[in-house]
């Protein structure tokens, strides 16, 4: 766990938790730091399914026993907490199960894998995520370096990063889709925000129509022309989507729900390992 960004003013700050997805790096939220509100107290964790943890995590590990971790570790506990796509399953998991007035007070999702009823899946859905996973790291790498690696280049990273996550990585997220529609949508009397691009063709936008639909409490934003990676895309309208969300839940706290504006910072270089729909690439 890493204390991100401290409030910048003195009020009583909303402490925000910030998790990756599989494959991913927390510079995925580098956009959204900058833009924060300054009432926000920024946290992310490096979860072992991260581009720098340990394979051998898929072999054996519940990923929301790992996310239960992540929530835990908070010093004074997570008062929202905002996920990335293969997180989202298991964040929501752990959400629906924790009792009142142990959690956060209002979630963030962007681009879930979601379905209402096993027999939504096909045989066909498997065969689209298991041969074209390579298809899905590379936009990420598109996303995050744009011009700055060739084609080539980006489709041999995109395959070593494939060969990093494994089967039973891949397993873990196909898993995961499998029981999203066991997930226990009434037990999730909080506040989620479900976000998605209308061409993401890893995470269908019908996916998150369907959980915002579901959920008792559940806002859609749906962006036009974006993809996996809503917070790198679109940055300065998913900050607003999330702050007006934030204020909200915590007008307290929060005194209005527009992102600030800061200098644009550098790009930061690339990563080896990307992070695609699941992942988001270094430079995101």
């Amino acid at each position: 766990m890493r204390l991100r960004r401290g409030a910048r003013d003195g009020s009583v700050p909303v402490r925000v938790l910030l998790l990756h997805g599989l494959a991913g790096s927390t510079s995925v939220w580098r956009s959204y730091e900058e833009l924060a509100l300054d009432g926000l107290e920024i946290w992310d964790g490096l979860l072992p399914w991260g581009a720098e943890g340990d394979p051998g995590w898929s072999v054996h590990d519940d990923p929301a026993e790992h996310v239960e971790r992540a929530l835990d570790a908070v010093p004074g506990g997570a008062d929202a907490v905002i996920v990335h796509s293969f997180t989202a399953g298991p964040a929501l998991e752990v959400l629906a199960r924790r009792a009142a007035g142990r959690g956060p007070r209002a979630a963030v999702v962007v681009a879930p894998f979601h379905r209402r009823s096993p027999g939504d899946f096909t045989w066909d859905d498997a065969l689209y995520y298991l041969s074209g996973f390579h298809r899905i790291l590379e936009e990420g790498l598109r996303i995050g370096a744009g011009d700055r690696i060739t084609p080539a280049l980006r489709a041999a990273m995109a395959m070593r990063v494939r060969d990093r996550i494994g089967p039973y990585g891949w397993q873990q997220f196909f898993g995961a889709y499998l029981r999203s529609p066991d997930l226990d949508v009434a037990a999730l009397r909080l506040p989620v925000l479900v976000v998605a691009g209308t061409e993401d063709f890893a995470a269908p936008p019908d996916d998150a129509r369907k959980l915002a639909g579901a959920l008792t409490d559940g806002r859609l934003e749906l962006f036009e022309d974006c993809g996996h990676f809503a917070m790198a895309e679109q940055p300065r309208r998913f900050a607003d989507a999330v702050h007006t969300l934030l204020s909200e839940a915590f007008p307290d706290r929060l005194a209005e729900g527009r992102a600030v504006t800061v200098p644009p910072s550098a790009p930061p270089a690339v990563h080896p390992f990307p992070q695609l729909h699941l992942y988001a690439p270094e430079s995101t």
